[in-house]
């Protein structure tokens, strides 16, 4: 099995402990990552950490990856909820490629198209459930739990979730063996 997973992040405001919580995770258990964004040079999260990008969103070739994730955080609904996302997504799911999206990241996956008749999770709050409007628009079954697992989609809620999203997704690539 190929081991390696493309992990997207917004070059600007993404989630840290999403992040570095599931790429730790992810390497710790043999898996080998390669983090993308809208920019190239050094990412920085929303609470200052940062993070390599070896390429660009739309340099991905899916065929060298089992995986790809989306990282959350506000930058991802500002940088990363476009056509080079949307292109990557549809691509990675016509593949059957596991597919994750963790925070406000899974509304990425929801306006691609892939979220049709699918349960998903997604970031809200009890003031603002816009995310889940988008995800039920576009067709996904919401569901309020930490992690949801679809066939070949893992979304995760927030930042909390980000260890057992990691641990969902290592499950699933397992399971392709």
């Amino acid at each position: 099995m190929n081991n390696k997973i493309a992990i997207i992040i917004a070059f600007k405001d993404f989630r840290d402990e999403e992040y570095f919580n599931t790429n730790d995770i992810l390497e710790k258990n043999g898996f080998k990552t390669k983090t993308f964004s809208n920019e190239k040079g050094i990412a920085i999260g929303r609470f200052g950490g940062e993070a390599m990008v070896n390429d660009l969103i739309e340099n991905i070739n899916i065929d060298e990856f089992n995986a790809i994730i989306f990282i959350g955080g506000s930058g991802a609904k500002q940088f990363l909820d476009n056509e080079a996302s949307y292109d990557v997504i549809k691509k990675s799911f016509n593949k059957n490629i596991i597919i994750g999206a963790i925070c406000i990241a899974p509304i990425i996956l929801a306006k691609a198209g892939i979220l049709k008749n699918k349960k998903a999770t997604v970031w809200s709050s009890n003031m603002d459930k816009s995310a889940i409007k988008i995800i039920e628009e576009n067709g996904g079954l919401y569901e309020e739990k930490k992690v949801v697992s679809d066939k070949n989609i893992i979304t995760g809620q927030n930042h909390e979730a980000s260890e057992l999203f990691a641990l969902k997704i290592i499950e699933a690539l397992t399971n392709l063996t």
